[in-house]
């Protein structure tokens, strides 16, 4: 999508559903709901181009536990997750060798 269908995107969910562009990752189900209000059934499209590029910072490496049929909110809060535990894991990681590196110094 171009920066002027964002903005619009954005301009619409705010004055017409009161969802900030900053709360989208915490009301993803009401930003769900609002796309498919503006867009009817091509807010199917808009699902999938963000999957996609969730699939994309993620690395595609998150648990689904179905093989078939999900829905839009379900797919966004596993992702959320993976990033997440992807993010604890590597900031653990991340202290253990600035401990190590501490010690060896120390």
């Amino acid at each position: 999508m171009g920066e002027s269908s964002k903005q619009a995107i954005y301009f619409h969910l705010e004055k017409g559903f009161n969802l900030k562009r900053q709360e989208i990752p915490c009301k993803i189900d009401v930003f769900a709901h609002s796309i498919e209000k503006i867009f009817g059934l091509g807010a199917n499209f808009l699902e999938v181009l963000i999957m996609k590029r969730l699939h994309e910072k993620v690395g595609g490496r998150f648990k689904w536990q179905r093989a078939q049929d999900f829905e839009f909110t379900e797919y966004v809060v596993a992702a959320r997750r993976s990033f997440l535990t992807r993010k604890e894991t590597r900031r653990t990681t991340e202290e253990m060798v600035q401990c190590d590196q501490m010690t060896i110094e120390g």
